[in-house]
């Protein structure tokens, strides 16, 4: 008895309503209403002969098996995408989507060429599409990891098993406050009254991180750079950032860094890929134009 495979159409729609984790926010993505996403939908569970998902009023959620199919389907149609990544590098020609992820605020870094980098890799490689994503320091190792992205550049408190991380460069960060705060008319200012101030934390930092920095608690959290200076500018908190994203600020003296000799860091920047991946042709390339890059600076 033959089986039919399903339509690779109907798998990618499957993965972006899982992505999405619902109808509606596919949408966009697909350029599908929800009444077309809902029928295709129906019909890879017909050609299947199991139900995938569940959705309604209790909101959108995979069944067992509809996990265990989501998983194989991802590794099938990365597969394919290797496959055809292999079939153009034959011809000599390099083919296929490029996922990159960066933490933000990396526009303003010096340290990192990013735009130089991949104006050179559209032009050498046309044919190749760039997606770029700005992530958190999680969210981009989590996406490396399940090959929604190829590369990530980031700096990462914690690690995860399974990728590999490649030395870039440091980022210096200094601990500011905003010409709204008590201390920023101040001289001398000593180190315990700097940690008795209301501090804005990441939320990817775990307590130890926290400690590391200087401060046994915060009372904000963000998951941006940009949510971070907003709040230190409020003059309500102060905060870690970025030297490079700071000096605009400081240069129009609305910041200030303090206790310079105590507090600040450096955050070991990395290009982030997983696995096994290094050989892929199009992660090779672009690591290559990176590195040249970084190496001419």
């Amino acid at each position: 008895m033959s089986h039919t495979l399903p339509d690779l159409k109907l798998l990618r729609i499957f993965v972006s309503v899982v992505r999405h984790q619902g109808f509606a926010a596919a949408q966009q993505e697909l350029n599908l209403s929800t009444s077309a996403i809902s029928t295709y939908m129906g019909q890879l569970e017909g050609q299947l002969g199991l139900s995938l998902c569940h959705r309604g009023r209790g909101g959108f959620s995979l069944t067992s098996k509809g996990e265990l199919f989501y998983q194989e389907t991802l590794r099938l149609l990365g597969e394919l995408e290797g496959f055809e990544r292999y079939s153009a590098a034959l011809k000599g020609e390099l083919r296929g989507t490029l996922n990159l992820g960066v933490l933000d605020t990396t526009v303003s870094d010096p340290a990192l060429p990013l735009a130089e980098v991949i104006g050179a890799y559209s032009q050498e490689h046309p044919a190749v599409h760039l997606h770029l994503s700005v992530m958190s320091p999680y969210e981009l190792q989590l996406a490396v990891l399940e090959n929604r992205l190829d590369l990530a550049i980031s700096a990462c408190p914690t690690r995860m098993n399974g990728l590999v991380y490649q030395p870039l460069y440091r980022e210096q960060h200094w601990l500011y406050c905003s010409d709204r705060h008590p201390l920023f008319g101040e001289r001398r200012i000593p180190e315990e009254v700097v940690t008795q101030q209301r501090m804005v934390g990441r939320g990817y930092w775990s307590q130890t991180e926290l400690a590391r920095h200087g401060f046994k608690h915060s009372a904000a959290t963000v998951e941006s750079m940009e949510a971070q200076l907003i709040l230190v500018l409020s003059g309500a908190y102060i905060g870690y950032l970025p030297e490079h994203y700071a000096q605009h600020w400081v240069e129009r003296e609305r910041l200030r860094v303090l206790q310079p000799t105590t507090f600040g860091y450096q955050a070991p920047f990395s290009l982030i890929l997983r696995r096994g991946r290094s050989r892929d042709a199009l992660i090779q390339t672009f690591r290559d134009l990176l590195k040249a890059q970084l190496n001419s600076q």
